[in-house]
Parts: structure tokens; C-alpha cells; sequence
């Protein structure tokens, strides 16, 4: 007789992988953040890709503060690719947070994770999620007969935004190339800016504050390692386009003409130096970025703590740059 099946890797204690390929994907979590949900926020869940049964969750203010239109901010959840869900408290609370201290409507889709459907599966559907928002505009201009109710009057198509955090930020860029700037294939749907939140990228070499850094309390290099064996195509490395924007193989950026970004991150985080030299690159090619070191704070510091008095600061920041490239 065979031996039986055993675990060769374990992604965070959510996913776990067997020696004969088989994968188990926990359903209990026990999650150290909390749902906090002040009622100021209404929400429900849209299916966006019948194919792969793909949905999104919808929210928007209860009692919006303005009567102009509202504008749209695409939220994209981390999870290094493998795990995340529109419906972890963490990534709700948020959400609910986004729409009423923006005053905005907020579409947080899910997407396929690794390893049962490994990258570029996410990118495919991050794409997915937009075009169906240009779907509910086209829609919501003809009559509104078969758009959501939600996204059928008071909403502004022409002032879309995407907010992506860790794997979501590395999505959110993605977005960013992809679309260029005032993309017409989107038409009548404007995405006007990206904000990437410890965006997660890859390559080769080690960065020193990934060698240095300190203990993070959700996250650790061994974890990031993990993450993108899990999702990577079989075979490939972390200089492969979707981990690596400055790869052999990825796609010439000085070239393209893509809209504003703002990248934030936290000063103690282990991507820290990977991301600020995603920012200095961009920079010193020209591009329309702002960069935020928030110092002293680990990664989702913002996500998974929404009401602190430091992510109000961070709201302050998001508005500001939502006001300055709505005009």
C-alpha cells in the first residue's frame, strides 16, 4: 500500500497542498480583525462573471452628504494571490469605511486564487470586474433597464478610481498599464487614478528591508516566498511580468502613458524598499506618482484597522487625491 497523502506546503494556515497535488482550503478562519460596521453604509452582493462565478460586493453611503453625482472606487483585496475574499471582516470593514468617508460607491470584486487557478487568472479578472462597471454605464445611459439599481442614477462614470491593496496594489498596476491613460475602450466609464497600498511585487534579489526588516505581526518573507510559488505559472520566477514590473520580460513602461498613482506604504514593512523603488523607477521615467511612507507601521496597517486615527489621515489622503483628479 501507498503511503498516504501528506502536506508539503502550508499557505498561512488557510491553504494547505498534499503531496499528491490535492488541495484543502479552509473555510474557518479565525480572524483577529473584526466586522465594525456603523450602519452608515448600505451593501450588497452583485455576480459579475457568470462564467466562473465571480461576484462583487456593492456599497455606497446610506445618506450620501452631497446630492452630486458620486464617484466609483474599484476596491481590489490583498491576500498574496492565494487567499482574500470580499467578505473577510477586515477587507468589509474597509469597504464600508471607503464608501462613507469618500463618499463614494465602492465595487469590491472577488477574484480566482492561487493555486487551484494560478496567475495571470487574477489580472483576467481584476479586467473583468472593470468591464463589467463599463457594462452597468453603458447600461445606466440607455435607460437603465438592465443595470443595477444601485448604479442607475447619482453615480459618476466619468470619475472612476481603483484602490488595490498588496496583491490588489500589484493588480491595481496592472489596471494602470493595461488601460493607459483615458482609455477609450471604456467608454463612457473614466478611470481618472490608481492608489496602490503596499502594492506586492516581486524579483530576483532580495531588498534589504526585506533581509532586515522587522517581524511583521501578519507577514514575513517566508510567507511572501510562499505566495508566489503558490500563484506563479509552474516554472516561472519572479522576474515573470505579473510579479516583476521592471522584468526581461515586462512591458517597456517608459513607453506608456498610464494615469496618476499614488502608492502608499508603511515604513516597517518588509516590501517597503520594493515598493519605493516601483515609485523612484516610475518617478524618474516621468509619471504622474505621489508617494506615502507612513512611518513605523507594518503591512495593512490601514485595511485591517480602518477607524484608527492614522486612517484618517490616510482617508484625508485618498480624498485629496480623488478631488485633484476628478477635474
Amino acid at each position: 500500500m501507498g503511503s498516504l497523502p501528506y502536506v508539503v506546503e502550508d499557505c498561512v494556515g488557510i491553504v494547505q497542498i498534499y503531496s499528491d497535488g490535492s488541495i484543502y482550503r479552509s473555510e474557518k478562519i479565525d480572524f483577529p480583525m473584526k466586522l465594525y460596521d456603523d450602519g452608515s453604509t448600505v451593501w450588497k452582493d452583485c455576480l459579475y462573471d457568470e462564467t466562473h462565478n465571480l461576484h462583487l460586493r456593492l456599497y455606497r453611503p446610506r445618506f450620501p452628504a452631497t446630492t452630486a453625482d458620486l464617484p466609483i472606487v474599484i476596491f481590489l483585496h490583498g491576500g498574496g494571490f492565494c487567499v482574500g475574499s470580499r467578505t473577510w471582516p477586515n477587507f468589509q470593514t474597509c469597504c464600508l469605511r471607503l464608501a462613507a468617508a469618500l463618499q463614494a460607491i465602492v465595487v469590491a470584486p472577488d477574484y480566482r486564487l492561487s493555486p487551484e487557478h494560478r496567475l495571470p487568472a487574477a489580472v483576467e479578472d481584476s479586467f473583468a470586474a472593470v468591464e463589467w462597471v463599463k457594462s452597468q454605464a453603458i447600461s445606466a445611459s440607455g435607460g437603465g433597464g438592465n443595470s443595477d439599481e444601485w448604479l442607475r442614477d447619482g453615480v459618476d462614470f466619468d470619475r472612476v478610481f481603483v484602490i488595490g491593496d498588496s496583491s490588489g496594489g500589484n493588480l491595481a498596476h496592472h489596471l494602470a498599464v493595461e488601460l493607459r491613460r483615458d482609455s477609450r475602450r471604456l467608454a463612457p466609464v473614466r478611470v481618472r487614478g490608481y492608489i496602490l497600498m503596499a502594492p506586492f511585487f516581486g524579483a530576483g534579489d532580495r531588498t534589504q528591508s526585506e533581509v532586515h526588516g522587522p517581524p511583521e505581526p501578519f507577514l514575513n518573507v517566508d510567507i511572501l516566498d510562499s505566495f508566489w510559488r503558490l500563484s506563479l505559472p509552474v516554472g516561472a520566477t519572479t522576474d515573470h511580468p505579473v510579479a516583476n514590473p521592471f522584468g526581461p520580460s515586462s512591458p517597456n513602461l517608459e513607453l506608456l502613458d498610464f494615469g496618476p498613482i499614488m502608492v502608499i506604504v508603511g515604513g516597517k514593512e518588509a516590501m517597503k524598499d520594493r515598493v519605493e523603488d516601483y515609485y523612484k523607477r516610475l518617478k524618474a521615467m516621468g509619471k504622474e506618482i505621489d508617494y506615502i511612507v507612513y512611518q513605523g507601521e507594518y503591512h495593512g496597517f490601514f485595511v485591517n484597522d480602518s477607524y484608527s486615527q492614522l486612517s484618517n489621515q490616510v482617508l484625508n489622503e485618498l480624498g485629496n487625491f480623488i478631488c485633484r483628479n476628478s477635474i
